[in-house]
């Protein structure tokens, strides 16, 4: 029963074990940069040992963000439905995301039955399968969490189960499928993506037939999500974010605000510097503007109607503040998207700096044109130095992040480590924000639910495109769209439509797995530089946090003020042709995105 004392223990056991191997993830990169520096050699396999721990991020992050429902959907359009007819819907998503994880689970044992003979070592005497069991695992497990959250009824869930285990038994011994098999399965697919299936399982989906179609093993598909996770950078993505989220569930919010009124409040437009500054500032860090609105829009939104903002336009800009971050060091989409396209994580950092201030300014240059009545305050060195000390250790934190990164000092994932002990360190142990018993448990649960849905999609994606790259797909495309497209400055200008429709449909990080790998070969058919076409792939995304009826920072404002979506939609609106704009720049005027890159190479 939902909520009985075994769910409860389960729970528990899930968030335990997300504290477990993120702490291990975090403590092996730093004790191998210590012992490297200090004794001129590291741990054995140390960076295997990492690889694999994300794979168990993955899988456990997965079940758990299925527990609480949360997992990064398909499409929003379900929620347009009546609340019978969604509730309905939903559960009918969920029925067939759980079919396909005991598909997915059936095919990932017998990837590991095809790897075990081979008998290979992690280290100290650890064989790989042991850690590459957990694929078949995870996906059972996700699958059940998935199945209960759509079946109440004791007796329904035990014989539900026990149809999907026959179906998916069978269905992974189908060597290839008819043709009217296929096109019913592609009708499923497609109903339960409309419907809000959770992404992953329709990519997988979309995956299995395709390789059903061409008589390819299944396994096939479990191997590629191993490849995929177990990616030598990939772990930075979690310590990344784990750092991230010791900040947003600390009162580190309050003090930076703190800090930026002391030093910007003694200007004009001193209120709107603070909430572009420290809502940037906080976005970069947590990787996710909407938890930049939940962090600090309950502080700016009442500074800002102090100081003579109108109610629309104060919640207009508090909903699109941090959008700037979402490229700065060490945003998650940025990271993201460089793993994906395969980009040094450094260069695309640097080329996502100048666009990113661009964007800055036309949100203050948007914002300034208001009226106001905030009175500038004669400067305190005093109370401005006090504020400034009192947030020291956040606003050390993005120093933390790139010096290592830029100097070569350390290794992306070493660097991540190092940003996420920092973070504990300031937060726990200084300001003691956060206690050890409760808070910690769910900082890295909430950490784990949402790096767990990512990788999820990150490794059926790449079944996906791997198959996809096979049949010469983005090839072929690039070959056709030179023939029918010859000049890449229209290229550019249907590439800029393409993307604001898909993020008007698709949550960023959804987006950034399905639509980068596909993109990569075209632009470099075009000459595009990656890191150019990655800065225009995320000012693009960046702009769909604005835009319904996906728009994620427009759902959690109209949820953290308890304003109708349309009335903060209207408050955001004005600032959109500002942002095209910027956006166009980016395009094309490649040095915006290329002058740092350059100076690097």
């Amino acid at each position: 029963m939902p909520g009985s004392l075994l769910d409860r223990v389960l729970a528990r056991c899930e968030d335990g074990a997300l504290v477990l191997v993120l702490s291990a993830m975090a403590l092996l990169p730093l004790v191998e940069l210590v012992a490297r520096f200090l004794l001129d050699s590291g741990i054995e396999g140390e960076s295997a040992i990492v690889q694999h721990l994300g794979l168990l991020v993955a899988m456990t992050g997965g079940a758990v963000a299925a527990r609480e429902g949360r997992m990064l959907a398909s499409s929003a359009l379900v929620t347009a439905l009546p609340p019978r007819i969604r509730a309905g819907a939903i559960a009918c998503a969920l029925v067939f995301a759980a079919a396909l994880c005991g598909i997915l689970a059936v095919s990932g044992t017998r990837f590991v039955q095809a790897e075990q003979p081979a008998q290979k070592m992690l280290a100290y005497g650890i064989p790989v399968w042991w850690l590459q069991a957990s694929i078949p695992a995870g996906f059972a497990w996700i699958g059940w969490r998935l199945f209960a959250g759509a079946v109440q009824r004791t007796w329904a869930r035990v014989f539900g189960l026990g149809l999907i285990a026959i179906l998916a038994l069978a269905a992974a011994s189908l060597p290839s499928v008819p043709p009217w098999a296929a096109l019913a399965g592609a009708c499923a697919v497609g109903a339960s993506a409309l419907l809000g299936a959770p992404l992953f399982a329709v990519l997988a989906g979309a995956g299995l037939l395709l390789f059903w179609s061409d008589g390819l093993p299944l396994a096939a598909l479990a191997l590629d999500q191993y490849r995929m996770v177990v990616n030598p950078t990939l772990p930075a993505i979690p310590l990344f974010t784990l750092a991230g989220f010791f900040l947003a569930e600390s009162k580190a919010p309050d003090r930076l605000l703190l800090a930026f009124r002391a030093c910007f409040g003694t200007i004009r437009r001193g209120p709107i510097l603070v909430a572009i500054i420290a809502s940037s500032l906080m976005t970069c860090m947590t990787g996710a503007s909407g938890v930049t609105i939940l962090a600090l829009g309950g502080l700016l939104l009442p500074l800002l109607q102090r100081s003579g903002c109108g109610e629309r336009q104060a919640l207009g800009l508090v909903t699109s503040a941090g959008l700037p971050g979402v490229m700065l060091v060490p945003s998650l989409p940025v990271i993201l998207y460089a793993v994906v396209a395969g980009v040094d994580i450094r260069m695309m950092f640097a080329g996502a700096l100048l666009p990113s201030l661009l964007m800055a300014a036309l949100t203050f240059l948007w914002a300034s044109r208001w009226p106001t009545t905030h009175v500038p305050v004669p400067f305190e060195a005093r109370a401005a130095g006090a504020a400034l000390w009192a947030a020291k250790w956040e606003l050390a934190l993005p120093l933390v992040a790139v010096v290592p990164l830029f100097t070569g000092i350390a290794t992306p994932v070493e660097t991540a480590a190092v940003t996420a002990l920092y973070a504990f360190v300031a937060e726990a142990l200084v300001h003691r924000d956060l206690s050890f018993g409760r808070d910690l448990r769910r900082v890295f649960s909430e950490c784990g639910l949402l790096v767990g849905g990512i990788l999820l999609i990150l490794g059926v994606a790449l079944g996906l495109t791997s198959y996809l790259v096979d049949a010469q797909v983005p090839d072929n495309a690039a070959e056709w769209l030179r023939r029918s497209v010859g000049s890449p400055w229209i290229f550019l200008l249907g590439l800029n439509l393409l993307l604001l429709l898909a993020s008007s449909v698709m949550e960023i990080f959804s987006a950034i797995v399905v639509l980068a790998p596909l993109l990569v070969p075209i632009g470099l058919a075009y000459g595009i530089d990656p890191v150019h076409l990655g800065v225009i792939v995320l000012a693009n995304l960046e702009i769909g946090y604005l835009t319904p009826p996906v728009g994620i920072n427009l759902l959690v404002a109209s949820s953290r003020y308890r304003k109708p979506l349309l009335e903060v939609y209207r408050s955001v609106l004005p600032l959109v042709p500002y942002l095209l704009a910027g956006l166009l720049a980016i395009t094309y005027i490649p040095w915006i995105s290329l002058a740092l890159p350059r100076l690097m190479r």
